[in-house]
């Protein structure tokens, strides 16, 4: 998983608290969807939705109806729909549901040409070009373009859920999610995929998944350019640029990119761990974080590259993912100082510790600071003179891991790693590095005192030594 380092060394996932979603399976990822998804299937359900639009400023917009009106029983008159036998109060409510049926849109947007069904879809759509949003919040100020939203974002505050599920009797902020839940119960999936047959419970997963088969990816970061499937994932990446952490925890208060992962974060306060190791007894707080440690007890790799067939203990969101990237070339994380990029996100905030000059892992002997917790670690060995990791081939021993590692390689003749213009294989990924700079005439290494510049930093010392060195010592013995 490391890379853009000398010495490679082995993953360090851990490291990376918040990339909890790692460790998350399918399953909870499928169960939420955005917001924006549920919002519009609560207004494609009308007819359902026991909340209307507030129209102030439109003459022709037709009155808001109260719950005696919508108290059909008590009604003195009810008008019925003779296509799907709905029934209503008002007739001005069945004309309005009548053209769900004809398809009939009367108002169409003067600046883009939508069209809406009734008058009140059109003011409230207008809302988008103007960017008028006219209800806030009284509680965190944010503001809503639809009166609707804002009572269902006052749940996130109050903790009302009124809809129960009459089964489980878990509850729901939305009408929507409470039936989509009944769905696990009853088994339903009226979202058939066209291409391959598959069911899904909600029209939105219906269509994220249609995407894995036309690879559309509608959704672009403005800052960086990448492409997304789904609107969620887009705002999730969104937070990488700007740090937003929206999900705090109330005992320490410490922030997340997304809402599950505080949920995990808050069994850390709680001491919850109810997965436990059938073999060694270790518990652990998720259940996708136990099928991956009893990987280490069966020594199972379920998931292999598709380009140069290595094995691994992570699915694509993790292990495989990352080992993609060589391949690619990908670095989707960058630098907001000097653009560098880079394939893991612990390895960027590792490399912005050589901006702010930061060094969190002091020696606990000597004081000295590091900027990894390894490189503490290996350290630490000079004090110590431990050298754990030891060659099965020739007995030689050393103090960090990495080294052992590239020592192996002496003797098996392996080099992994291949210059994709003239073919040379190297075995470690610096020497690449070094060598793909022989192609590019890049010399990032520069003299402080006259500026020549080198493809690596022991050319530099060379130079240092033969070119500087000598006069410096002339001009302090004169």
């Amino acid at each position: 998983m490391e890379e853009d380092r000398e010495e490679p060394e082995l993953p360090e996932i851990k490291e990376e608290e918040e990339d909890l979603g790692d460790l998350q399976i399918k399953e909870e990822e499928e169960g939420l969807s955005s917001q924006d998804e549920e919002l519009l299937e609560l207004k494609q359900e009308a007819d359902t939705v026991m909340v209307t639009v507030d129209f102030e400023e439109s003459d022709q917009s037709e009155p808001e109806p109260n719950k005696d009106q919508l108290d059909y029983e008590n009604s003195p008159e009810t008008f019925l729909c003779v296509i799907c036998g709905n029934s209503y109060s008002r007739k001005c409510n069945l004309d309005r549901h009548m053209r769900t049926h004809t398809g009939e849109k009367p108002y169409p947007c003067k600046i883009c040409g939508k069209s809406f069904n009734h008058h009140g879809s059109l003011t409230a759509h207008m809302r988008s070009h103007t960017g008028e949003k006219p209800f806030p919040c009284i509680t965190c100020g944010k503001n809503f373009s639809v009166k609707s939203y804002l009572i269902i974002h006052m749940r996130s505050h109050t903790g009302e859920k009124p809809f129960s599920c009459l089964t489980c009797k878990k509850r729901f902020i939305l009408r929507i999610r409470l039936r989509y839940h009944m769905r696990t119960h009853s088994g339903e999936k009226p979202y058939l995929c066209p291409s391959c047959g598959k069911g899904f419970t909600e029209r939105s997963l219906l269509s994220s998944h249609l995407r894995t088969h036309t690879g559309e990816k509608p959704f672009e970061c403005g800052i960086c350019g990448k492409d997304f499937s789904q609107r969620c994932n887009l705002t999730r990446h969104i937070r990488t640029h700007t740090g937003e952490k929206p999900f705090q925890c109330v005992t320490c208060g410490k922030g997340f990119t997304q809402q599950i992962h505080l949920k995990y974060h808050i069994k850390t306060h709680t001491g919850e761990k109810p997965f436990s190791c059938l073999t060694c007894g270790k518990a652990f707080i998720l259940q996708s974080a136990l099928v991956l440690h009893t990987r280490s007890h069966t020594g199972e790799k379920p998931f292999p590259c598709p380009t140069c067939g290595k094995s691994f203990s992570f699915s694509l969101r993790c292990e495989l993912m990352i080992h993609m990237r060589t391949h690619t070339g990908e670095k989707p994380f960058l630098c907001m100082t000097c653009g560098k990029g880079f394939g893991v996100k612990s390895n960027l905030t590792r490399h912005m510790r050589s901006h702010s000059g930061e060094k969190p892992f002091p020696c606990l002997i000597c004081g000295k600071g590091f900027t990894e917790q390894s490189k503490r670690r290996c350290h630490m060995t000079t004090h110590t003179g431990e050298r754990p990791f030891s060659c099965s081939t020739c007995g030689k021993t050393f103090s960090a891991k990495s080294n052992l590692i590239s020592h192996t390689k002496l003797h098996t003749g392996a080099k992994a790693f291949q210059c994709v213009i003239c073919k040379k294989r190297f075995d470690r990924r610096s020497r690449l590095l070094t060598h793909l700079r022989t192609h590019t005439v890049e010399k990032p290494v520069r003299c402080d005192t006259c500026g020549t510049g080198f493809t690596r930093r022991s050319s530099l010392n060379v130079h240092l030594r033969t070119q500087h060195q000598p006069e410096a010592l002339s001009q302090s013995q004169g």
